[in-house]
């Protein structure tokens, strides 16, 4: 499931890219498609490493690679082992909103970018999950927490105090949003809810099928419905 719209980001060859809060890879590998580029990936979970390398694996075997070089480290996103200036793209997917101390890691996603490049964020939007934090006081809990809620506002604020100016905004993932507001109306660690699992299969079939119809449809509900705020910053020159 690949939230950032890479679309908008103008790559070049031998861009040094950084995925924080990488997950199990998936953004990594999108960016590793790109023509040689270096794709680093960071988290602070060792399992989720472990999936993002078997991921990246994968995209070598099967030559879905734009001939670069892709790297992996296990590191937190409020104490980034990186220079400063360091990177030509960072991207912070789903990362913030577990985050206690957001303003020193808006600063360290700030500190290890270029001058004149971009960082993009994405973080839950504000009313999908206002909705699953009202059906359930388990939801927070789940993933590690979501301590936070952001407005459009507050995140933008956040992000451009340490440097950055914003440029662009939209939302995805709106057919994501029903599944989330099912699963914490029965449970979110329930998993025999069969009109939960079903819809999982739906997404499951989605993201592997990606069948032009249903994406289409997703397209059209995400300004309305759309579960993730994806905004996109340029670091001021210095």
């Amino acid at each position: 499931m690949i939230t950032v719209d890479f679309n908008r980001l103008d790559i070049k060859a031998h861009y040094r890219i950084l995925d924080i809060g990488c997950g199990s890879g998936r953004h990594t590998g999108a960016a590793y498609r790109f023509k040689n580029v270096v794709a680093i990936g960071a988290d602070i979970n060792h399992a989720e490493l472990v999936e993002a390398k078997n991921r990246l694996k994968i995209h070598d075997r099967l030559g879905e690679n734009g001939g670069g070089m892709w790297g992996l480290a296990m590191a937190g996103v409020n104490a980034l082992p990186f220079k400063d200036n360091f990177f030509d793209l960072v991207i912070c997917s789903e990362v913030l909103e577990h985050i206690a101390e957001d303003e020193s890691a808006a600063r360290e996603l700030i500190r290890v970018l270029k001058p004149g490049h971009n960082l993009v964020v994405s973080v839950p939007r504000f009313w999908p999950e206002r909705i699953c934090w009202a059906l359930s006081s388990e939801y927070t809990n789940s993933n590690n927490g979501h301590i936070r809620i952001y407005r459009k506002k507050k995140l933008i604020a956040l992000l451009e105090n340490w440097g950055v100016k914003h440029w662009a905004l939209h939302y995805a993932h709106s057919l994501h949003t029903p599944y989330w507001w099912l699963k914490c109306w029965v449970g979110p660690k329930r998993e025999d809810a069969s009109l939960v699992n079903l819809y999982h299969r739906f997404l499951s079939w989605d993201i592997m099928k990606k069948p032009k119809l249903v994406s289409w449809m997703d397209k059209l509900l995400n300004p309305i419905l759309g579960k993730s705020l994806v905004a996109y910053f340029r670091k001021q020159d210095q």
